[in-house]
């Protein structure tokens, strides 16, 4: 049964959901997935705020490390973070529902270029990412 790979990429992120306790702890909702692409989200709750009362720029960072993660591992090889660049434009605050929009950018051999923009639900961005990945030995589901 030959897959598709809009087909591969949803299997892909459902190996990797999983195993992702990280994510699913801290909130966070897969939205969609396709080859070299993924969107996540998040809802900003108390727990997620600094003292500041905004969202602290870690949660922000994991919800685009995330995205980038199930963006990079939608080929079903195992693929992982060699370097992460992010830029806060914004702040966002409780009750704000962030959506982390990953898009392949690059990928050549075993390394991939991933940028990751970070919204709000009114459009507004709140960080930009760029992430490099690196293809290691193994797959997320036999194929």
């Amino acid at each position: 049964m030959t897959m598709t790979p809009k087909e591969r990429a949803k299997r892909s992120a459902d190996a990797m959901w999983s195993g992702d306790g990280a994510s699913q702890w801290l909130g966070m909702t897969l939205v969609s997935v396709d080859e070299g692409a993924a969107v996540m989200s998040l809802t900003v709750e108390k727990h997620h705020c600094n003292g500041h009362g905004m969202c602290h720029g870690g949660i922000t960072f994991s919800l685009a490390d995330s995205a980038f993660a199930f963006a990079c591992n939608s080929r079903n090889q195992a693929t992982v973070a060699q370097n992460n660049m992010i830029t806060y434009v914004a702040p966002a605050r409780i009750g704000d529902t962030l959506t982390a929009d990953a898009r392949e950018v690059s990928l050549t051999g075993r390394s991939g270029i991933y940028d990751v923009r970070v919204s709000n639900q009114h459009g507004q961005t709140i960080a930009e990412m760029r992430g490099l990945s690196r293809a290691i030995k193994g797959q997320l589901f036999e194929e």
